[in-house]
């Protein structure tokens, strides 16, 4: 099965693991989902992911996160789609709920939080955000 969208299938699924109060959820797994994981992970957003190979297919398993019995993460939206790419300059990157989120970036010195990236002063593209 292609996905045309892995991201926005990550997203999904975390989204609707996280209405169901599920502890874990597993997903294909790729370098790039591994990224996004280890930053929420960094920002508190999720417990801890683990990438087992089970058949030679690379899954995720990302370990969910709740606080009274609320998800830590109130929205997680995609941004940039494949049909229409968001990009930004270091300068203009979002700030998330008035800095209580972040934005995760995809720029040519890894992909990075958007506090990171203009620390950094590096721009690029604007892959989702989370609060």
């Amino acid at each position: 099965m292609s996905l045309s969208d892995p991201i926005g299938d990550m997203i999904t699924r975390v989204k609707n693991a996280q209405a169901r109060n599920h502890k874990k959820v597993e997903l294909p797994s790729s370098n790039f989902k591994s990224k996004i994981a280890d930053i929420l992970k960094n920002e508190g957003f999720i417990k801890d992911f683990k990438i087992n190979s089970i058949d030679k297919k690379p899954t995720l398993s990302l370990e969910l996160k709740y606080h009274s019995g609320n998800p830590v993460i109130s929205a997680f939206e995609r941004v940039s789609r494949p049909g229409r790419r968001i990009f930004s300059s270091a300068e203009g990157l979002p700030k998330i709920n008035n800095g209580l989120g972040i934005a995760i970036v995809s720029t040519p010195k890894g992909v990075m939080t958007d506090i990171d990236a203009r620390k950094q002063r590096v721009g690029g593209e604007i892959i989702c955000k989370v609060f």
